[in-house]
């Protein structure tokens, strides 16, 4: 009987943990977007619910924090696609998705300087980046080939988007988000075959 009491507190400990840990990455990547990776611990672990305390046992560095939130990032936006090409036409799940991408790079401060830094706990997030978003990307150009230049890899499109990101702040997104539609809306092709 002690053991199987001892069992389901050691679950209910686990599960306690997990909680406090998805709630310290999804109040990071709030407080990520409006302040930068830069913001005070306890802005994030006072939004999460958890004492500072807790924040410092779940993530003891703070590149362990800016690693799992941008993870938790790309993960969502990779998913997102299936989500699209559930939702829309071929097209539009890749203009739609496009648009996720932009909230990730360009709503995320902070991480894609993190990115560029020497801290060699980010070291192989540059590469789990494109591998994780490159596919779900090639899939939806993919299914949006009939209406689309077929000299246009997921790559290149996705390191053009991500280029037209670059330097912006957040006065600079709206206007980002505009060329960045007309970069998409310059990979269509009208029907005969030509590029618009």
């Amino acid at each position: 009987m002690q053991d199987e009491a001892q069992m389901g507190s050691a679950e209910t400990l686990r599960a306690d943990a997990q909680r406090n840990h998805d709630a310290l990455v999804t109040a990071a990547a709030a407080v990520f977007a409006e302040e930068g990776v830069d913001a005070p611990i306890k802005a994030i672990a006072d939004r999460a619910g958890v004492g500072v305390g807790t924040f410092y046992r779940r993530f003891p560095k703070r590149s362990d924090l800016v690693v799992a939130v941008f993870r938790h990032e790309v993960e969502r936006c990779a998913e997102a696609a299936e989500i699209f090409a559930a939702r829309y036409t071929p097209f539009e799940a890749l203009a739609q998705w496009i648009d996720r991408f932009l909230d990730l790079v360009i709503t995320k401060r902070g991480l894609a300087a993190a990115l560029r830094s020497s801290e060699p706990a980010y070291a192989d997030l540059r590469g789990y980046f494109e591998t994780r978003l490159a596919p779900p990307l090639q899939g939806l150009m993919d299914a949006a080939s009939a209406e689309i230049r077929a000299d246009i890899s997921a790559t290149e499109l996705w390191r053009a988007v991500a280029l037209l990101c670059a330097p912006a702040t957040p006065s600079d997104f709206e206007p980002t988000r505009r060329m960045v539609a007309v970069l998409v809306n310059g990979l269509r092709i009208d029907a005969r075959g030509g590029e618009r």
